[in-house]
């Protein structure tokens, strides 16, 4: 138990002593209850800019816990005092950022900002003036090449990633990656999803204000080419084939990894390969703890179910590498590890011995499962997991 000091930092061209701010740091658990350290109206700042030192109450919290801020800016003048920034800012931190001080950006849009403009202007009576004001807005981060800003099929239009950031806050939909070779990334996003929806929501909107996020310590930043991509995000009837959150996220850390290829267009197989020490990273990088794994290149056996069964069965995250024809719907006839898969449950057996696994893939957890096989298919396709504690 311990308890902290908590700050961030804004930017203006405003005397500090004339703005006040509403500040939340708060967490969600996967059921979207809301957990605030901190939660204050109408503050004064004081130097620098700087927020008040906030004390939390005795908490018993990692470091490496992420924490959402959420923060109002007030200005204050001789009569009133009116809100500026209707909206709230909002920014992810882990604990330890937010104790150490180091809850800002040296990226002045990437802080709560409020800036005015200077200057006496001339009352008409007295003759009048005009006086050019410029404002600038950065140019957005990811830009589909055949789908250009203003286009009606543009996958990074501002109201479709709100639409499939609410759906995937809510659950209502999941990581789908199409044709792209990131079932890695999916596997990822999609425990993140269910652990922390607050985290995967602000991942995905910094990801799309400002082309890169970072998840506790796992920085995702993906290259020009990555950011504006290229081929056909939908399909011969219109559909969409992958969603514009699913490239920015998925593609996007999986680009972030990439040193000597791009993942550039939708058809990227070879650079969208996810070896398990590099999923391992992700997960620890982002705050997961990792706590078994049997995972290789060889079959991992019935010995190799048993030990995942009785992890999955007492709520752990299970991420296992398969061969995808393992699965329905795939016609894919090797025996090698080709794709990632989180699971929803436990490997068992039908009164036929058919195996039955509920896992995430592909956007949906169901029982992929190919009907009508035994423990040997099965075993022949499964190259053993990684397990971690759940993302709190």
């Amino acid at each position: 138990m311990a308890v902290y000091h908590l700050s961030t930092r804004i930017n203006s061209n405003v005397p500090a002593d004339s703005l006040l701010y509403d500040l939340c740091i708060y967490r969600m658990d996967s059921r979207r209850n809301k957990f605030p350290l901190v939660d204050v109206k109408q503050q004064a700042f004081s130097g620098n800019y700087e927020t008040q030192t906030h004390m939390t109450a005795n908490i018993n919290e990692s470091l490496s816990t992420i924490y959402i801020m959420e923060i109002k800016l007030y200005r204050k003048t001789l009569l009133h005092t009116h809100c500026v920034t209707p909206v709230p800012f909002t920014k992810m931190y882990t604990l330890e950022e937010f104790a150490s001080g180091k809850a800002w950006s040296p990226v002045k849009r990437e802080n709560p900002c409020y800036f005015e403009s200077t200057g006496t202007m001339k009352p008409e009576s007295q003759g009048g003036e005009t006086k050019q004001i410029k404002i600038t807005l950065p140019e957005r981060p990811f830009v589909a090449k055949e789908y250009p800003v203003g286009t009606p099929q543009d996958p990074f239009e501002k109201h479709k990633i709100e639409s499939e950031v609410h759906d995937r806050f809510y659950h209502y939909s999941y990581p789908y990656q199409a044709s792209a070779s990131v079932c890695g990334p999916a596997a990822f996003f999609y425990c993140v999803q269910m652990d922390r929806p607050d985290v995967y929501a602000q991942a995905a909107r910094e990801l799309w204000r400002y082309g890169k996020t970072k998840i506790g310590a796992l920085t995702i930043s993906p290259g020009e080419g990555c950011k504006h991509p290229s081929g056909m995000f939908y399909t011969g009837g219109g559909q969409p084939g992958i969603l514009g959150i699913d490239w920015m996220t998925l593609a996007g850390l999986r680009d972030s990894e990439n040193t000597i290829l791009s993942f550039d267009a939708l058809d990227s197989p070879v650079a969208g390969i996810t070896m398990w020490q590099t999923l391992r990273e992700w997960f620890e990088k982002a705050g997961y703890e990792i706590v078994f794994s049997n995972v290789g290149i060889t079959q991992a056996g019935t010995q190799g179910i048993r030990d995942l069964n009785k992890y999955v069965e007492q709520g752990y995250k299970v991420v296992t590498l398969i061969n995808d024809g393992l699965l329905e719907g795939s016609t894919n006839n090797t025996t090698l590890p080709t794709h990632w898969v989180v699971w929803d449950g436990s490997v068992t057996q039908d009164e036929n011995r058919y195996i039955n696994l509920k896992l995430f893939s592909w956007g949906e957890s169901a029982n992929w499962i190919k009907q009508k096989k035994d423990l040997r298919f099965f075993i022949n396709r499964f190259f053993g997991g990684m397990v971690f504690k759940p993302l709190k």
